[in-house]
């Protein structure tokens, strides 16, 4: 599968491909983001969605956990990040959460989209969507 096709098949499943689709949408966090001084001292709101293009095994699931890409330990990873403390850029937190979920071998394509909901009053919110591809995958 080349870059080009994965690209515009990572945000939904692919039979012919043998890809499922794992995400998290709109999962509310507060976090320590923004380059300015009040964003350094106080957590903002965040609203991230993650979504991952995963290679299907050839074996079976056999109904169990460890045979699939897990929503809940992305939504622990993006966690475990935030936790680390602040960041300059909502752009930096992305590649974070993107680096984290390319780490599983299985995952092929990794779209993250971070919201600022609180920033333009006249906006529902801002923010940034990356997209990130396994490397040699």
């Amino acid at each position: 599968m080349n870059e080009q096709t994965l690209s515009l098949t990572a945000t939904r499943a692919n039979a012919i491909n043998r890809t499922r689709h794992v995400f998290v949408r709109d999962l509310n966090v507060m976090a320590t983001v923004g380059v300015l001084e009040h964003e350094k001292l106080a957590p903002q709101k965040l609203i991230i969605s993650v979504d991952l293009t995963v290679r299907e095994g050839a074996e079976g699931l056999e109904d169990r956990l460890e045979k699939v890409v897990c929503y809940g330990n992305v939504v622990e990873n993006i966690k475990a990040i935030i936790a680390k403390g602040h960041v300059n850029l909502i752009e930096t937190l992305a590649e974070m959460i993107a680096k984290s979920a390319l780490e599983d071998a299985r995952v092929l394509a990794a779209r993250v989209r971070i919201e600022k909901p609180d920033i333009i009053a006249e906006c529902a919110s801002v923010g940034i969507e990356i997209e990130r591809l396994q490397v040699g995958g």
